[in-house]
Formats: structure tokens, C-alpha cells, sequence
């Protein structure tokens, strides 16, 4: 079924288990703040409505998408997080520019994953237009930040 008009964000609360002194590190891009910042406030607010303690998230902010992995790893090196979540925005401009960012940050994602023990979450919209990212960071598809932090919990879960 495509999803073109469908909120991508609904999850099953019940189905979510949260242990008591679970920390969060969350890493946020600060290009596209408009956008990065609905994405922080959708996962901030869905762990903490789903039992995350809001003194156990950690939020690091860092200049662009392209660095979301270093500060991820960062995280994982020297703090006590069970799970980071990197949220980042790429829209497409007029240059390649776009696709070696978004390809990077993927990557750079996706390596952490293979290469450690705690779960890395990939919340970067790689969208066309703004209206898009809009209608991804709270608007009519949901907010990738929600689904972002309950992929967080499931993973921390397995």
C-alpha cells in the first residue's frame, strides 16, 4: 500500500518496553533547523510518554547531517547510552551535493551498527522539497522522530 497519505508514526504503546534507567543519546544536525528540531520533539516526547526518564536522554547537537556519525560514535565511546538516534535533514538543492551527504550519513550510520553493540538510529529525511520534510517532521506523514525513537526502544529490546 503506498504511503503517500498515510501518518507513518503510529505504533503500538503496549507493545513498547522500556527498562527503568534506559539512556538515550540523541544527535541533532543543525542544518534544516526548522525541520531537525519537530524531529527532536517528536522523539523526546515519545520516550519519555513511553517511560524514558527525561534526565536519561542526551541530546548533542552538531553543525550538519555529514556529522551525525562521528558525534554518534562519540557517544557510543564515552557515554552509558543504550541506543543514539541521529536526526538530520537533507534536502535535494540543485547540485550532487545531496546525494553524497545523504549517501554518507547512511553509511557512516549503517557502519556504527555493524561495528558496535548498541543500536544506532538513521532519523535524516532525504526529501525533494521542505514541504516534504514538513509533512515528515510532524505534519500529515507523522514525524520521523517518533518512529525514530520507538525503532530506538525495539532495538534496545532485542
Amino acid at each position: 500500500m503506498p504511503s503517500k497519505k498515510t501518518n507513518l508514526s503510529s505504533y503500538n504503546k503496549e507493545a513498547i518496553r522500556v527498562h527503568p534507567k534506559a539512556m538515550i543519546g540523541i544527535v541533532v544536525s543543525e542544518w534544516n533547523k526548522e525541520i531537525t528540531e519537530k524531529l527532536y520533539k517528536g522523539a523526546f516526547d515519545t520516550l519519555t510518554e513511553l517511560g524514558v526518564k527525561k534526565e536519561n536522554i542526551i541530546r548533542k547537537n552538531v553543525p550538519g547531517s555529514f556529522e551525525l556519525p562521528y558525534c554518534a560514535k562519540f557517544l557510543l565511546e564515552n557515554t552509558f547510552v543504550d541506543a543514539v538516534i541521529c536526526l538530520g535533514c537533507v534536502i535535494q538543492g540543485e547540485t550532487r551535493h545531496f546525494e553524497f551527504i545523504s549517501g554518507a550519513v547512511a553509511n557512516g550510520i549503517m557502519q556504527l551498527n555493524v561495528n558496535q553493540n548498541i543500536p544506532v538510529i538513521f532519523g535524516v529525511l532525504t526529501t525533494d522539497t521542505t514541504e516534504q520534510a514538513r509533512e515528515r517532521a510532524g505534519g500529515r506523514h507523522g514525524n520521523k522522530g517518533t518512529e525514530a525513537a520507538v525503532t530506538a526502544l525495539k532495538m534496545m529490546n532485542l
